[in-house]
């Protein structure tokens, strides 16, 4: 189907695309089905969620967002919001843990060993340092 037969193909196929998408999906595209048995439609619930989530946190006065600090907080708000944070967070003091203590002490512990090996002096220490 083409919607526009006298555009260039290029300006076309994105509409083409569409057109093909909701034909091929057109037996799930019931919607005055799922309103009258007073199911919610998506992009309401979707705009809704973007609305609190997404404005609501980023437009507050004198905030000042950069993409990598907004694609940063954003999920964590996400995740309080739809109640998985707690899940989330042990999850994430677990790959903190293994990240900054098992991998970092996995050898001994690493200041001792330096330690040792910077000692310029040649009279012993006055206590034992494990190595």
């Amino acid at each position: 189907m083409r919607l526009y037969p006298n555009s260039p193909p290029q300006e076309r196929k994105p509409v083409d695309n569409c057109a093909r998408y909701l034909l091929n999906n057109t037996k799930y595209l019931k919607y005055d089905d799922y309103l009258k048995a007073a199911l919610p439609i998506a992009t309401g619930l979707i705009g809704g969620a973007c609305r609190h989530l997404i404005k609501e946190r980023m437009d507050l006065t004198g905030a000042r967002w950069t993409i990598t600090g907004a694609e940063a907080v954003l999920p964590l708000g996400s995740l309080y919001i739809s109640g998985h944070w707690d899940e989330y967070w042990q999850f994430h003091l677990q790959k903190e843990h293994k990240r900054n203590h098992l991998a970092l002490y996995s050898s001994g512990i690493p200041l001792s060993k330096e330690v040792l090996k910077a000692r310029c002096s040649t009279t012993p220490l006055p206590l034992p340092i494990p190595v």
